[in-house]
């Protein structure tokens, strides 16, 4: 098997972060994830403060400039998705992109497959997520969907959500990596839900530099008088006002 790449962007301020701090798969072990799932359940979001370390942002921001480490570009305003880019990291993942995809998944397949449970859906996710990217391979998925993302003054990301195939996991992670108030002004992460026969309904996402947010992808139940029921989801980040946001997103089925 061929080992995760390393870009030199990466490897200095992530081993910088690493020295007094716990891994990265022991610091997701160590949340929350009684109250993480409980406010899941009822906003269908869940906010981490102190994920990554300062270096570690860095390090991963400036990976951007990295071209060997990604797959494709995108520019944004050329689909009609907003303003700003991304870029879809190749295969073999960066270590500490492939380290968040498998520590992230662990704790989040629960949630996952008990969502599907009260939805009355037979999917049933596998227990570790190099299971899971095999069902994504099988069902023609194979390409890797962790992204970083660049937003300029006056860029945005229109509400949407992500989805590539047939095989979707329900929960994806965002982190901020730049300082908001002083890398840039606005560019706030921003939730809607629209449930049957009412008006959407808006979260502000409040993050910090190094903080995180998972997400519905797409549908998260709410239990009705009578049964649960499945409300609709999209994501998206308001228009910055100065400054430049750099985020990595951490999607966890693969596109086809």
């Amino acid at each position: 098997m061929r080992k995760n790449r390393v870009a030199p962007a990466l490897q200095p301020g992530y081993l910088a972060g690493m020295t007094s701090r716990p891994s990265i798969t022991e610091r997701v072990g160590m949340l929350d994830w009684e109250r993480i799932g409980q406010e899941l359940d009822t906003l269908g979001c869940a906010r981490l403060d102190g994920l990554l370390s300062a270096p570690e942002c860095a390090a991963l921001a400036a990976a951007y400039e990295s071209e060997e480490l990604f797959r494709s570009r995108v520019v944004m305003s050329r689909h009609g998705f907003g303003r700003g880019e991304y870029k879809y990291f190749a295969y073999p993942l960066p270590d500490p992109v492939a380290e968040l995809r498998s520590a992230f998944y662990a704790p989040l397949v629960g949630i996952a497959n008990r969502w599907n449970t009260v939805l009355g859906s037979e999917t049933r996710f596998p227990e570790d997520h190099a299971t899971f990217v095999e069902r994504c391979h099988a069902a023609g998925q194979l390409r890797p969907t962790p992204l970083l993302l660049r937003y300029g003054e006056g860029d945005y990301n229109c509400l949407h959500q992500d989805l590539y195939g047939e095989q979707v996991f329900p929960l994806q992670v965002a982190i901020l990596l730049s300082e908001p108030g002083r890398d840039f002004t606005g560019g706030e992460f921003v939730l809607t839900e629209q449930r049957p026969r009412m008006q959407s309904r808006v979260e502000v996402v409040p993050l910090t530099r190094g903080s995180a947010v998972i997400f519905a992808v797409h549908h998260r139940p709410v239990q009705g008088t009578r049964r649960a029921y499945r409300v609709t989801l999209r994501h998206g980040v308001s228009r910055l006002r100065s400054g430049r946001r750099h985020t990595l997103g951490i999607i966890f089925h693969d596109a086809l």
